[in-house]
């Protein structure tokens, strides 16, 4: 069964998003990801917020057939409303997208539950899905507890392999969560013996240090085995070797590792 693998924008954070829709293109992936605005203030500014660059970026899609699967990426806090993510879901819109991901960092999951109930509902009439993702070093970290976030808001839950392992979920959760899932997984690696004591070390790691996969020693195959066989993949993996490597020659690396990942994923579940 073929199965879609894609590339998500924090494996080659900073590229220009139309170089970053060409690379994927040359090196064989079948779908993208795209940040429309920066999540960090040290990020470089590269938003598609209705500008010239969304335009670009949408003409290299039709020139180059390259689909975008998903869009981010808002971090719902207290302050967070409807001017704030209605810009994202047109773009996501013009883009031609089917997501767009958040994560929880208000404190208060109540209120945090109720605004991302109204984001879905926006999300809706644009036709776009929103899927909130787990995050280790936030307020909802285990993919156990967004379970009760996307049955009360219409959310879908993101599976990231690093926040998943970093949280310390136990492979039942993802049976648990599996009504509730988005139709697609982050993929990563990382040395579990190396997880960091601290938030900050933490966010380092999912930010710029993810392991490539089937470097570490996550469960990556064992994780995939038990979704759909045809649950496509974004690999997100910001890493020093995009520097050493080229982004072409990255790119090219990071698909190859997944794809012996996805081997063994699937050796898994044909043997039961």
């Amino acid at each position: 069964m073929t199965r879609l693998i894609g590339i998500a924008p924090l494996s080659a954070l900073g590229t220009e998003p139309v170089d970053f829709v060409r690379a994927a293109v040359e090196t064989g992936y079948d779908f993208i990801g795209l940040r429309t605005r920066p999540v960090t203030a040290t990020e470089k500014d590269l938003n598609l917020l209705n500008n010239p660059r969304l335009k670009e970026v949408q003409a290299v899609l039709r020139d180059t057939g390259m689909r975008v699967y998903d869009t981010e990426f808002i971090a719902i806090d207290s302050q967070t409303d409807r001017d704030f993510w209605m810009p994202m879901l047109e773009a996501a819109q013009a883009l031609a997208a089917q997501s767009l991901t958040v994560t929880i960092t208000d404190p208060d999951l109540s209120r945090a539950t109720d605004t991302l109930s109204e984001l879905v509902a926006d999300g809706r009439s644009f036709g776009i899905s929103i899927a909130l993702e787990p995050i280790s070093y936030q307020t909802v970290q285990q993919l156990r507890d967004g379970i009760p976030v996307a049955s009360q808001s219409g959310c879908r839950l993101l599976l990231d392999t690093l926040h998943f392992h970093r949280a310390l979920c136990n492979l039942e959760q993802i049976s648990e969560a599996q009504p509730y899932l988005a139709e697609v997984v982050q993929l990563c690696d990382g040395i579990l013996a190396q997880r960091a004591d601290t938030r900050e070390g933490l966010i380092e790691e999912s930010r710029a240090k993810r392991g490539i996969p089937g470097e570490g020693d996550f469960k990556l195959a064992e994780c995939l085995a038990l979704l759909p066989a045809d649950t496509p993949v974004s690999i997100e993996v910001p890493n020093p070797k995009l520097a050493e490597l080229g982004l072409h020659g990255y790119l090219r690396h990071l698909k190859q590792a997944a794809e012996q990942v996805l081997a063994r994923s699937d050796s898994i579940r044909q043997n039961g």
